[in-house]
């Protein structure tokens, strides 16, 4: 009876190990990407290029953004976390690297190019914790990896400030991001993949089920999906969560396959997750985060306009909200665990929140109630990103993980595009006008939540009564 503890106690421990250092690589990941954002701009011009080449030159990496998020995460699926996430960690670093060596604006562009199609570290990560916890445990461990990230976000910036005063900062800077993910990519290849799979023999041992243990049988599940036009199937969630992180080995993972039978798979996944009934969850994503973008696409502006505030103070403003978003990430477990995982009431609830304070935001007579609207906002929108990407991980499936988080960020990539269009547009009307859109868009997806969510609790209790009956 001890020894059966104590190996009990032995596994719940293993996966604890490869969660911190997780948290640690997206910490690290967003640190080196953070030094760099801010400094974009600048060095395109010093380039020479016009305002409307640089225009084009920074929309180059959110449509590659696009295009590649859901193939990478598809692919990822296929070919196992572990091979996925070192190629797009070794990629970005050389992106990174040639940016420091981009003297011309022609360089600058092709230094995009890499990081755009690869730079899908932080999806592989939170695919890879979603293959590693339970789903009930799943909103606690994303909030976590959510807040380590925003830190990295945060304190980034400071350094590339301190790097860029140097002479030839940029270009130093480039060099540090680089190295950064050099490090990352050594973090993931000395990550004890071992131990994941001795919690999967585990989970497979407690729950005697037999572990699928080859790739077709996974592949053919999935082809199965391919004409189920309602929603994806799950297979065993213990021979998913094996495959996905190493626990079949090198040889047995699909990366030594033929690359036209990877392309296959990859389409099968993408194919599956089409074909489903997901519709509604991206759509309530695609409103959420262009209405989140139009409240901070001009506010910088329109706080010096509406207030009269200096840059400065509107900069501690920004600060204040970007580190409550980062703690809040540590409050999205207990909220979860008081909604009982109720995702669905607990994302409609904070979807209202998070409309109502845009509005509160916009109609503010005074910069003490904007204080206060943006206390609360980086709260909600924080538990309202994982509500989001949880749910389609549970309406999706765990066997297509990297697929579902690949097409969020898609969804979300096409709001980068249209939410500067849009507030310009608004911002012809009033320096209220931004906000004003986004609480119009907020109201459309409370509005689809409110008639979407009784059909997803529907589906929940018939799909958790069919293995009874």
């Amino acid at each position: 009876m001890n020894n059966s503890k104590c190996a009990l106690a032995h596994k719940r421990r293993r996966p604890t190990l490869i969660i911190r250092c997780i948290n640690v690589v997206g910490f690290m990941d967003l640190f080196g990407v953070s030094m760099i954002i801010p400094l974009l701009s600048h060095h395109v011009k010093s380039l020479g290029a016009s305002p409307t080449v640089a225009g084009i030159v920074g929309s180059t990496y959110g449509v590659l953004q696009f295009f590649s998020s859901t193939v990478v995460g598809s692919w990822s699926d296929v070919v196992g976390r572990r091979y996925s996430l070192l190629t797009c960690l070794l990629l970005s670093a050389f992106g990174y690297g040639l940016l420091g060596l981009s003297t011309s604006i022609s360089l600058f562009v092709l230094a995009r190019i890499p990081v755009g199609l690869f730079k899908h570290s932080l999806s592989i990560c939170r695919a890879l914790l979603s293959d590693l916890v339970s789903e009930k445990e799943r909103p606690l461990v994303m909030g976590h990896f959510n807040a380590a990230s925003s830190v990295g976000f945060i304190l980034g910036p400071v350094v590339g400030g301190y790097l860029t005063e140097h002479e030839g900062g940029f270009y130093l800077s480039s060099f540090v991001c680089a190295a950064i993910f050099l490090l990352n990519a050594g973090l993931v290849w000395m990550l004890p993949w071992h131990e994941t799979l001795n919690h999967c023999v585990d989970a497979n041992a407690n729950s005697k089920t037999k572990p699928s243990n080859s790739y077709n049988e996974v592949k053919n599940s999935v082809q199965q999906n391919c004409s189920d036009k309602k929603h994806i199937r799950r297979p065993n969630a213990s021979a998913v969560r094996c495959q996905t992180n190493g626990g079949w080995g090198w040889r047995d993972m699909s990366v030594v396959q033929p690359a036209w039978r990877q392309l296959t798979s990859v389409w099968i996944q993408i194919r599956a997750v089409a074909s489903s009934d997901m519709w509604d969850v991206f759509l309530v994503r695609l409103l959420m985060a262009l209405s989140i973008m139009l409240y901070y696409s001009n506010f910088s502006l329109a706080m010096e306009e509406r207030f009269e505030l200096k840059p400065k103070v509107t900069g501690y403003l920004i600060s204040y909200s970007s580190m409550l978003g980062a703690l809040a990430g540590c409050l999205v477990g207990p909220v979860t665990n008081l909604y009982g995982n109720n995702m669905s009431a607990l994302l409609l609830h904070s979807t209202a929140l998070t409309c109502t304070l845009i509005f509160l935001y916009a109609t503010a007579p005074n910069v003490w109630q904007v204080l206060l609207t943006s206390t609360f906002f980086a709260i909600s929108t924080t538990i309202g990103r994982t509500c989001i990407t949880d749910l389609e991980l549970q309406r999706g499936g765990s066997q297509a993980s990297g697929t579902l988080i690949g097409a969020g960020q898609s969804v979300t990539a096409v709001g980068r595009v249209l939410a500067p269009l849009l507030s310009g547009l608004a911002q012809e009307v009033s320096p209220c006008g931004p906000p004003s859109l986004g609480v119009v868009l907020g109201l459309a997806a409370v509005g689809l939540l409110f008639v979407r969510t009784p059909i997803w609790e529907s589906k929940t209790k018939v799909k958790d009564k069919s293995p009874k009956q």
